[in-house]
């Protein structure tokens, strides 16, 4: 049996230590010994851009913001859908993180990070929303876990109201906000339903291989036409 091999290490924002590692084909991302993610477990990613990206697809110069790159399947599954005069826009918190994309992980997502539609911010994505407004056509938000926060203690101020009205103003009026998170949140849910958004659950899995792990997927508008139609959810 291959050893597990430590490839890099960084600190995160909140002192934890994250760590990228490798066993055979698969690499793995951990904070503080607690696996975050890893490259055979994607699925929800590819998802997450799917659902978000459902009414981008036609619309020319479109504007996308991807929060979170992770090991960059969600970024790669959005490339294949929007059109080639697109821009996407991607928040990363910890440069580190788009090092190891760079220079570890980029045979996983054909490179996406140097597709010429690609502008990578080392930044808390609240920075690029804050400083939008009616912009883009679709926020996928990637963060942590969800809701309950594990990397960053400040990314808990996505979901709140502030946060929420935040992403909703840096949205165009049409736009759609999709956010990825490791369990359904039924207080969430209630927090979008006093701030009187429109909003749809889906249950995404995590591999082709493990149907009994599912992820869970928020698409979320002013607008319920901006949200996309039932054929859209499989699951």
């Amino acid at each position: 049996m291959r050893p597990t091999i430590k490839l890099a290490t960084t600190t995160t924002p909140d002192g934890h230590a994250l760590v990228l590692s490798q066993h055979d084909r698969d690499f793995y991302i951990s904070v503080n010994g607690r696996q975050l993610m890893n490259s055979r477990e994607h699925k929800s990613e590819l998802e997450l851009a799917r659902l978000g990206c459902h009414c981008v697809q036609e619309r020319e110069q479109a504007q996308v913001l991807i929060g979170g790159l992770g090991m960059g399947f969600t970024l790669r599954q959005t490339l294949e859908l929007v059109p080639q005069d697109a821009t996407v826009t991607v928040a990363e918190l910890i440069p580190e993180v788009v090092d190891w994309n760079r220079n570890f992980l980029g045979g996983l997502t054909q490179y996406a990070l140097q597709d010429q539609r690609v502008a990578v911010k080392s930044c808390d994505v609240l920075e690029i929303i804050h400083a939008s407004a009616g912009i883009f056509d679709a926020i996928l938000l990637d963060v942590d876990n969800g809701p309950g926060a594990l990397t960053h203690a400040n990314n808990d101020k996505l979901y709140r109201p502030a946060g929420l009205h935040a992403m909703m103003r840096a949205l165009k009026k049409d736009g759609c906000l999709a956010i990825w998170s490791v369990a359904r949140d039924m207080q969430f849910e209630s927090v979008l339903r006093q701030q009187k958004l429109h909003f749809r659950t889906f249950r995404a899995h995590a591999s082709k291989s493990s149907k009994s792990r599912s992820r869970c997927i928020w698409l979320i508008a002013q607008q319920k036409l901006a949200l996309p139609p039932a054929s859209f959810f499989l699951n």
